[in-house]
């Protein structure tokens, strides 16, 4: 059979498939014509289909009855040439695979017999559209998808070199701590699926494999589900017991009854049950389903190793209720750090009161009509009795202390006349120091003081008055010290706000160690999932933020943005998604920055309406995520419209309108629009020297866009003195490295190329990279712009091999997430054209040049 024939075949089953069965005859009668044996190959294709799809039968028997093929075998498939096959499933046929022109090998999953069931070429779907959702270092990552020229849907993903968890930890005869470690990563992997609202459901060590470096890759995708996706139909539920793997199976699963993050936290459980045990829970073999059944949702498994803490923990994972399981993989992680710092778990045994409750259920008209009152009259008297007075008082303190801040505010605004209100000419900052003056007058109001001074250094902290600030917070921190305890909630909320003021201050080390503590006290006064616990957090993101570690930051970020999911609009939802946008903006994430920052948009726009500051915010953060993509009007359009919101709010002298003013002068410089932009630009420098004093990362922003747009008006000597400030004052605050550092580097490198000092130029660049590499990502848009200004560097020196390395690895970063049409592309194409001429590679050339000229 031809290609060309196939192909009709293919399509005209894929079009009348979801047909009505009384409609297909008549539509292939009319599509076939008087093609009677296209007719008759058609309607076998769809018989087989109606009759028994895969889902129901052994795939290489339908496979070998309908097409007598084996498996396919190709040279190529889309760019990439096949080395050999790597297996195969019910789904589809897995190849190893290289792609030459990036020098990188891949695994290529190719879908199998396509026209047979609908349902499976959904899952194929599905399971490449979450792949391409999820970016984490512990999940192979999806590269490429297309279609064979027959329509049949392949997709390119990570080649990973591995074995599975389980018989990696054999052959190293891995010590617990060790085994803990890597089933830790594989846990983090995915925490990072249901974040993304994505259940695996079939989770088993062969699907973690772990690399020869101890790296673990969560692969096999092909059953997992959006959380907001489940379908709960009899039909569903009967494929996904098909097609999940017994041994692993949570109880819920087995019974055909609604899944969630619990049983993939089950799943977990069993795998570190055979981690530890080295055994699985239940042996299976031999057994029948109804047998196999019976022993997973009732029977309980042995203990897995003797270790106490071990024992609770696995056990707590694969608990046969679900609400008694670990809550999500947060939990799980959690105690298993606990255990690894040698920590008390938050996982407790099943108690007696638990296993008597059980009794009590099965046994409940005869026990409940026995024992209710009596029970009843104990607990009420028991808990008020002992509660009632601490409770009492708590509540009246507290609202003698909201009525008394209350007064104060009034009293402030009064302006100390009673029967007159505040002068016009009275200024905020004024108002702030009459409320200095009155707070510590509040001595003998200890709490109350306490309070205020952290209310007022907050705001001036806000209006760029630091030193004020200082003073203030400090003040209530000791107070609260003082009054509550060194160790206290409210000591826990004073470090988060002079942590936050410390980051102002370029005291970068000082503010995350106060976060830290901040973080670490609240938690030992509050649960995990209450505001003070989120509020500490966030902050401390903020401060792993600025200081370089993303994804650290995302890590963290990623359980408060959970525990907000379920609490609908609210400020504190709004203020962990924005934090956590802005972690992955600085580790270049893009396309789930931009998303994220678009939700936290919308959700400023309900709660606050239109013209409100966080407004500002968000679509200041939207056009930075425009510019590093390379779309620069639209950058422009962002920050205007910020520029709208926040000049009549913030006014002309503000930190926060400098900063608006710096990423509308970005993009105008990126634009040649080198006059507006540099009044712009020096309006907000002169700002941000007032505020944060001449040695701020504020300043170094502004000083860096100056000096681009002197580079672009070709005055050298200007732009190398803006750089060298930028690149001095990233340096003192920076003292451990970080990303910026590299960008003022880089930038510098700009003006020794203009200068045709190519050999300085390629050191700069260099020296560049090396830090970026402390803090990015490899595929980070920054490394790829610097590794194309490397290419030109060393093209320029005729080092053509060395130009070709660094050239081509800056296009395939930015040609993956950048606008098509970025400068910077265009580039590298017209860099690798020459640089494949002194190669002697024509086509080479000619492909690149292609790319040019399109």
């Amino acid at each position: 059979m031809d290609s060309a024939r196939w192909s009709r075949m293919q399509a005209l089953f894929h079009e009348s498939a979801d047909l009505p069965r009384e409609q297909q005859q008549s539509f292939l009668r009319s599509a076939c014509g008087q093609d009677q044996a296209l007719l008759s190959d058609v309607l076998g294709m769809l018989d087989e289909d109606a009759r028994r799809s895969l889902l129901d039968s052994n795939v290489a028997e339908v496979a070998d009855r309908v097409l007598r093929d084996t498996a396919p075998r190709f040279q190529e498939v889309g760019r990439y040439r096949i080395l050999g096959m790597l297996g195969e499933g019910g789904m589809g046929v897995v190849y190893l695979a290289y792609r030459d022109d990036l020098g990188h090998r891949v695994a290529i999953k190719v879908l199998r017999d396509a026209w047979l069931s609908a349902p499976r070429r959904e899952r194929f779907a599905s399971e490449q559209r979450t792949l391409a959702q999820l970016n984490h270092p512990s999940i192979a990552q999806i590269y490429d998808a297309d279609t064979l020229p027959d329509g049949t849907p392949w997709f390119a993903m990570e080649y990973v070199e591995g074995v599975p968890l389980s018989e990696y930890c054999a052959r190293r005869n891995a010590t617990i701590e060790e085994r803990l470690r890597i089933f830790r990563d594989a846990c983090e992997a995915v925490r990072h699926a249901h974040l993304h609202a994505v259940i695996h459901r079939d989770l088993k060590p062969s699907n973690i494999l772990v690399r020869a470096d101890g790296g673990v890759r969560l692969l096999d995708f092909g059953i997992a589900k959006q959380l907001d996706n489940f379908d709960t139909g009899s039909d569903q539920t009967r494929t996904g017991l098909r097609l999940m793997t017994p041994a692993y199976a949570a109880p819920e699963q087995i019974r055909g009854e609604r899944v969630g993050v619990y049983t993939d936290v089950y799943a977990l459980g069993v795998i570190l049950y055979e981690l530890l045990a080295k055994r699985l829970p239940f042996d299976l073999s031999n057994k029948t389903p109804g047998e196999a059944e019976i022993m997973i949702t009732q029977q309980e498994p042995a203990k897995p190793c003797g270790v106490a803490d071990l024992d609770v923990l696995c056990l707590t994972a694969m608990h046969k209720a679900p609400e008694r399981r670990y809550a999500s993989v947060e939990g799980l992680i959690r105690d298993v750090d606990h255990y690894l710092n040698g920590e008390a778990l938050e996982a407790q045994p099943d108690t007696l009161g638990y296993r008597a409750g059980k009794f009590v259920r099965r046994n409940r008209r005869r026990v409940i009509a026995a024992a209710a009152v009596f029970i009843l009259i104990i607990a009420v008297v028991a808990f008020f009795t002992a509660r009632l007075a601490i409770a009492r008082n708590a509540a009246l303190a507290e609202a003698n202390r909201t009525q008394r801040i209350q007064r104060f505010m009034l009293n402030l605004f009064e302006g100390g006349d009673a029967e007159a209100g505040p002068a016009e000419s009275l200024r905020v900052i004024d108002l702030l120091d009459r409320g200095v003056l009155d707070a510590q007058a509040l001595k003998n109001e200890p709490a109350v003081q306490a309070e205020l001074y952290q209310t007022l250094g907050t705001i001036y902290h806000k209006l760029g008055k630091f030193e004020r600030a200082d003073a203030l917070l400090q003040s209530g921190l000791d107070e609260r010290r003082r009054v509550f305890g060194v160790d206290s909630a409210e000591s826990a909320d004073s470090l988060v706000a002079l942590g936050l003021l410390r980051l102002d201050q370029e005291r970068l080390p000082e503010a995350e160690r106060l976060e830290r503590e901040a973080v670490a006290m609240a938690r030992r006064h509050a649960p995990a999932d209450s505001p003070a616990v989120e509020k500490a957090t966030v902050a401390l993101g903020h401060a792993l933020e600025e200081r370089g570690a993303s994804i650290d930051a995302i890590q963290l970020l990623e359980e408060p943005v959970r525990s907000n999911s379920s609490a609908g609009i609210t400020p504190d939802a709004a203020s962990s998604l924005n934090e956590l946008a802005s972690a992955h903006f600085y580790a270049g994430h893009y396309k789930i920055a931009d998303a994220m920052f678009r939700r936290v948009l919308d959700m400023h726009r309900q709660l606050y309406g239109n013209r409100h500051p966080s407004v500002g915010d968000d679509l200041i953060n939207l056009g930075a995520v425009q510019f590093d993509l390379g779309y620069f009007s639209e950058a422009e359009t962002f920050q205007r419209q910020a520029l709208e919101i926040n000049l009549p709010y913030y006014g002309p002298n503000h930190p926060q309108t400098a900063h608006n003013l710096i990423g509308l002068g970005r993009a105008l410089v990126m634009e040649k629009r080198f006059d507006e932009a540099v009044t712009l630009l020096q309006q907000a420098l002169k700002i941000q020297e007032r505020v944060y004093g001449p040695v701020s990362r504020q300043v170094a922003s502004a000083a860096n866009e100056l000096a681009s747009t002197a580079l672009g008006r070709n005055q050298l000597d200007e732009a190398e003195a803006g750089f060298s400030r930028m690149l001095a004052i990233y340096r003192a605050v920076y003292s451990n490295g970080h990303y910026l550092i590299g960008i003022a580097l880089s930038n510098l490198a700009s003006v020794s190329m203009q200068r045709k000092d190519f050999a300085h130029a390629e050191q700069l660049y260099r020296e560049a990279l090396q830090a970026y590499a402390k803090t990015l990502p490899a595929e980070h848009i920054n490394v790829g712009i610097t590794n194309i200004k490397l290419g030109r560097a060393l093209l320029r020196q005729q080092k053509y091999v060395e130009a070709e390395l660094h050239s081509l690895q800056g296009y395939t970063i930015l040609s993956k997430q950048a606008n098509p049409s970025v400068g910077w592309l265009k580039n590298a194409r017209t860099d690798l054209g020459e640089i494949y001429d002194a190669l002697h590679q024509p086509d080479k050339a000619r492909r690149f040049r292609a790319e040019l000229a399109e």
